[in-house]
């Protein structure tokens, strides 16, 4: 159970992280003209949120 619970956290606190890493993206694009930078972001953002959960649900 504890262990259900650990996991629920980690991903409520890894999609917070991905939203706030997501809303700087989009200031990014919108505001200082930086596409690329707003791009690499997300897309990291993205690929390490999921890397991370993949890795504490297996283990």
């Amino acid at each position: 159970m504890l262990n259900l619970v650990y996991h629920a956290l980690f991903f409520i606190l890894s999609v917070y992280i991905l939203l706030k890493a997501i809303g700087y993206a989009l200031y990014e694009i919108n505001t200082i003209q930086n596409k690329t930078g707003g791009i690499i972001v997300i897309a990291f953002s993205v690929i390490a949120v999921i890397f991370s959960n993949v890795m504490v649900w297996m283990y």
